[in-house]
């Protein structure tokens, strides 16, 4: 199964502790979307998101993954309160794949919020994924120039942190 990592689990590391077989294919891009950790946690902080904006000069990096399909349940259930969407994304050679991503909708179950901070460990999954996948440098200073917050729980922080890309 083919599946495009935008946030935290383009940090491989972080993935594969949810979806072991995942294996990293290339950096891919989305385009006509926009990136922003909008989407409001549980704990209240903001996780990475993708909104569609239709205008082909915004585009989101990530990375392509694929993993064994019979682990998609396990993706599924790390993925609450977003939605599966079919999308296409390209590599540099302009090959098109159609593949997976989650990305949600302010809707009755999902609380989008675009002053929301990302915790410091959940962005430096976000980040660290980048430079891990060689995704382009001016995309990673993007991700890199926003705003983060320390999470509260610290025993949560130490767990987060001892996962490495």
């Amino acid at each position: 199964m083919l599946y495009f990592g935008y946030g935290s689990n383009m940090c491989t590391g972080r993935l594969r502790a949810r979806v072991s077989s995942a294996e990293p294919l290339g950096r891919f891009s989305l385009k006509g979307y926009r990136f922003s950790f909008n989407k409001r946690s549980n704990d209240g902080s903001g996780k990475g998101n993708v909104e569609h904006t239709g205008v082909d000069a915004d585009v989101v990096w990530g990375v392509l993954f694929e993993f064994d399909a019979n682990q998609k349940q396990a993706l599924d259930g790390a993925e609450v309160g977003y939605d599966e969407l079919l999308v296409d994304v390209e590599c540099e050679a302009d090959r098109k794949t159609g593949v997976y991503i989650y990305a949600a909708y302010n809707n009755a179950y999902n609380n989008i919020d675009n002053n929301l901070k990302p915790y410091s460990w959940y962005k430096r999954f976000v980040t660290e994924g980048a430079r891990q996948h060689e995704l382009p440098p001016a995309y990673i200073k993007f991700l890199e120039a926003f705003p983060e917050s320390e999470d509260p729980d610290r025993a949560r922080d130490r767990r987060k942190r001892a996962i490495t890309c």
